[in-house]
């Protein structure tokens, strides 16, 4: 932004400058912001890559006569048996529902083998691929479908589960950005400990937010990107987290800088050189681990990165201007009551991290192996997570569609109440029917609508929905269909789909993620070996984090699985986000070490004065993440957990004790082959010749 010679009408015109064009961005994009919701897609079949089976299935149903079906299962039920009352009920429902929708056949009662339950299979295509259409057929026939004097009656099936996973992410949005934003205003609170302060960084976090809502939209619009309520909400966690992360190296910077210059204007331009490549190297890492997600085969997952990268990048545009711009014109008042004063010294303060990283050199070959240890320990409790987590239990709340299941896996043990969906050309119709009757594990198939030159068949298999045995079968019975050109889906399909990319995509994108972060950190650090460092370190806090989801999920919160992302996932994030703070405190290494410090000096100094601000960071971006956990879907849970937990051991263990005695030990030899690597050791005092 210059220097001290820069005239007095430039230090004034360019902060005005820059507020007005972001003032004016922001009013040609905020409508656009509005409908960033509204391009969310979060049926199943959105999530899943486009060769799959299940994809294919979804896509040939939409062209059938009537499109979509949206598909429901009638659960009446009551314990000790069903009366006869409440069977002329359920058929007296059921014929109010015909007569009040447009349904694809008439629906037949099936009774469980005890008579307990019945079950009437409901489809219509009225509603198509219109989700507000779905949820008004579904909640239509929840009023229709009512039960009293102790006759249960639930609504089921893939369009109830639809609806019911719709209106949980309607209030994500919402609930995660008011969550998250007073999560950062409690916490910049305290680390600033100024009435006014916090306002700054928030209000530009939250300009930024709304940027990236518009471009998120544009990405949709413009390139067909697929945006769901996964990622839209993991959007406003990174603006929000990384955006407030810049925010709190740069102003920590800038009241330093406040010290030496006079006007604010300089002191900003000498703070933007100081801390301004490493805020760019470390939105750059996150930003290039994101887009390595362009190589999943998930749709979902394919979609976050280009979403997610559009967040880390207008957080780093809004903190990298936009702040700047704001703090020069508010000036030194901003920081009311402790105003850095001109010339004046900061207080002196016992420093926690100076403290600790003077403990850790003392004997740093014995805390570095105390670390590790520790973090391969923690990383053992990953065998302790368990297998898949089911649909049925994919809710920390368990809603209507997902009861209505469990009644039906347990009164229907005999047969799958979930059929598959299987779609074969019209002119092997009957060979494909009689193909899968005859595929061990299959109970019942019988063929439906047909147009298009397809023909919809419905296969129940005699294992329970998302049971091994089940998914056997499904293989066992696209192998038999193979050859017939038929495919097989529905949502037992879907998930094992989904797991099968979950487990190709960690195999390609895993060394995507290494290799892009690397070649960052090599540029910016000059180095082989820190970069490999720093690397080893977020695979070691990755892999521990996991492990402690692993004592917490099933024994401490009652998971019954996790989610097949979730390693992809916090690998992504917790790599690229905890490289960040590594690149804070090297960068200030590098620097002291230029200025001629020797390696231990500089590095407890770079710890010394970058300690208090990676902390701050460290616990806002965990605290932003851990928003994630008071959300009622499980996937979202676990993310939130494992990349809270990482980011904390990151910021408290790893870059203040690992990362600083292993500089302590590499000394010089951290920064090979560069030239710091070849300057050389000052010698030590008790080494010295006597003067003569």
């Amino acid at each position: 932004m210059g220097d001290a010679r820069t005239p007095v009408r430039r230090r004034r015109l360019v902060p005005w400058a820059v507020v007005g064009l972001w003032l004016a961005a922001l009013v040609l994009v905020g409508p656009l912001a509005g409908e960033f919701g509204e391009v969310q897609q979060n049926r199943a079949v959105d999530y899943l890559p486009d060769s799959a089976d299940s994809t294919q299935v979804a896509r040939i149903q939409d062209r059938l006569p009537g499109g979509e079906s949206t598909d429901l299962v009638l659960v009446y039920h009551r314990d000790g048996g069903l009366s006869a009352a409440d069977r002329e009920t359920a058929a007296a429902q059921v014929a109010e529902i015909e007569g009040a929708y447009e349904l694809t056949d008439t629906p037949r009662g099936v009774p469980s083998a005890d008579g307990s339950t019945l079950m009437y299979p409901v489809s219509s295509t009225q509603p198509g691929q219109d989700e507000e259409a779905r949820d008004a057929f579904v909640d239509g026939v929840r009023g229709i479908a009512d039960g009293a004097g102790g006759l249960s009656v639930e609504v089921g099936g893939p369009g109830a589960l639809g609806t019911d996973m719709g209106k949980v992410f309607e209030t994500i949005d919402g609930t995660l950005l008011f969550a998250t934003l007073g999560v950062v205003t409690v916490l910049l609170v305290l680390i600033y400990r100024s009435p006014f302060l916090w306002l700054v960084p928030l209000t530009v976090a939250g300009v930024a937010t709304a940027v990236a809502m518009a471009a998120g939209y544009g990405l949709h619009e413009l390139f067909d990107v697929t945006v769901t309520g996964q990622s839209g909400g993991i959007m406003t966690v990174l603006v929000l987290g990384a955006g407030t992360d810049y925010a709190l190296l740069l102003v920590s910077r800038y009241r330093e800088e406040l010290r030496r210059h006079e006007r604010p204007y300089d002191a900003m331009s000498a703070a933007l050189r100081g801390c301004g490549p490493a805020i760019l190297a470390s939105s750059g890492t996150v930003a290039a681990g994101l887009l390595c997600l362009l190589a999943a085969d998930l749709n979902s997952s394919s979609g976050m990165g280009p979403v997610g990268m559009i967040g880390v990048l207008a957080a780093l545009a809004a903190m990298t201007t936009l702040l700047p711009a704001v703090l020069v014109l508010l000036g030194r008042r901003v920081f009311w009551p402790l105003v850095p004063a001109f010339g004046s010294a900061p207080k002196v303060r016992r420093s926690l991290f100076a403290a600790m990283g003077a403990s850790a050199a003392r004997r740093p070959a014995a805390v570095l192996a105390g670390g590790g240890l520790l973090l391969g320990a923690l990383a053992l409790g990953t065998l302790n997570l368990t297998g898949d987590l089911k649909q049925e239990d994919s809710f920390t709340d368990r809603p209507e569609s997902i009861s209505a299941m469990r009644t039906l896996a347990e009164e229907y043990s005999e047969r799958s109440s979930r059929p598959l969906t299987v779609m074969a050309p019209t002119d092997r119709a009957d060979a494909v029917l009689a193909e899968a009757r005859a595929t061990e594990g299959i109970a019942d198939a019988t063929a439906g609508r047909s147009g298009g030159g397809w023909t919809q068949i419905s296969v129940f298999t005699t294992a329970a929905p998302e049971t091994a045995g089940e998914t056997r079968t499904v293989t066992t019975l696209r192998d038999a269909l193979d050859d017939h050109g038929a495919y097989v889906g529905g949502l037992s399909a879907q998930r094992l789909d989904l797991a099968d990319s979950e487990s190709r995509d960690r195999k390609v994108i895993v060394p995507l993620v290494l290799a892009a972060v690397f070649v960052i950190l090599m540029v910016l650090l000059r180095s082989l070996v820190a970069p490999l460092l720093l690397l080893a370190a977020v695979v070691a806090v990755w892999g521990a984090a996991l492990g402690i989801g692993g004592l917490v999920f099933e024994p401490l919160l009652g998971f019954a699985g996790t989610d097949p992302g979730l390693g992809l996932l916090s690998f992504v994030f917790l790599v690229a986000l905890g490289v960040d703070y590594g690149i804070f405190l090297l960068h200030r290494m590098r620097e002291e070490s230029l200025n001629g410090a020797e390696p231990e000096t500089a590095a407890l100094t770079a710890l010394r004065t970058t300690g208090g601000v990676i902390a701050s960071a460290g616990v806002v971006l965990a605290a932003t993440f851990a928003v994630l956990t008071t959300l009622p879907l499980v996937p979202l849970v676990e993310l939130g957990f494992v990349i809270a937990v990482g980011v904390l051991l990151d910021t408290f263990l790893v870059r203040t004790y690992l990362v600083t005695t292993a500089s302590v030990l590499l000394r010089r030899r951290l920064w090979w082959p560069g030239r710091l690597s070849r300057a050389p050791e000052p010698v030590p005092r008790d080494r010295q010749p006597e003067p003569v």
